[in-house]
């Protein structure tokens, strides 16, 4: 017998991929259970599945940085935060983090099948009675339009959000005088596709910058010290925290500033939520 549950959770992360360096994924999770029926006429209760897998996932890949170890240019090494990921391939990039912020896998690239069968059996090393076997799915939502990925950390965030290298695949909506301007989306979301968001404030002083040409963000927050860089033009400086409500309200009033006309942007944050913010110039 197989019990079925899809879009059971989803999951937020950044990965490191060969082709296009840090992105990142928002995957929705789907899952089938295989089993015997119990003398309840069960396999198991709906009401434990989400729990079950979700706390595992939660405290596994979510909001980690998702990180091929053998693919080329990439080296991982002990360092005073925990550990210390550099890549070279197709530019380079340097994060030191606690362990628990990472996800390291011995593969060259990365995909969500690949990692949905991991997933699937690190999950069944300690299964649920009369639960023999359990495959995830990890799928992208379906959109239409405007989608673009990004990558940060929030410092202030008492959760797993505060990882400096964790990310989302999302949508982009923006309204000027009460209808979808779909040209404008594009545009936006093409420029933050693939970029890492920073706040200002978590910048490293200009005279600590180990490069002209790449920036290096750094806090302490409560799981510990957190370091990345990367080349300059793949970030993007924000004078406000990288939360989806200031990521909101920061393209509100800088596509507003830019037409001169009112607008309205609902930002997501990976997949069914995000905030909403309008602003007129």
């Amino acid at each position: 017998m197989t019990l079925f549950v899809n879009r059971l959770s989803q999951l937020d992360a950044s990965l490191w991929c060969p082709q296009r360096g840090l992105i990142g994924v928002s995957w929705l999770v789907d899952v089938e259970l295989d089993g015997e029926l119990g003398e309840d006429g069960m396999l198991f209760d709906f009401g434990l599945v989400k729990p079950w897998i979700k706390s595992r996932l939660d405290a596994g890949a979510d909001h980690t940085l998702l990180v091929p170890s053998h693919a080329p240019g990439v080296t991982i090494s002990e360092c005073s935060e925990g550990l210390s990921v550099r890549t070279l391939l197709p530019y380079p990039m340097e994060v030191r983090a606690p362990r628990q912020a990472f996800t390291l896998l011995p593969w060259a690239e990365i995909t969500p099948l690949r990692l949905a069968s991991f997933l699937s059996r690190e999950l069944m090393k300690r299964p649920p009675s009369r639960v023999s076997d359990l495959r995830l799915r990890l799928r992208e939502e379906t959109i239409e339009g405007a989608v673009y990925t990004y990558s940060h950390g929030l410092k202030r965030h008492a959760g797993n959000c505060q990882r400096i290298a964790h990310g989302h695949r999302s949508r982009l909506h923006i309204w000027q005088r009460g209808e979808r301007c779909p040209a404008l989306e594009a545009r936006w979301a093409t420029w933050l596709n693939d970029r890492y968001l920073i706040d200002q404030a978590d910048l490293a002083p200009q005279a600590e910058q180990e490069c002209r040409h790449s920036l290096t963000s750094r806090y302490r927050a409560e799981q510990g010290r957190f370091h990345l860089r990367l080349p300059m033009e793949r970030c993007i400086v924000m004078d406000v925290p990288t939360t989806v409500e200031h990521i909101a309200a920061w393209l509100a009033r800088r596509i507003a500033e830019e037409t001169g006309s009112a607008t309205r942007v609902q930002a997501f944050e990976g997949i069914d939520k995000g905030a909403i913010a309008e602003h007129k110039p």
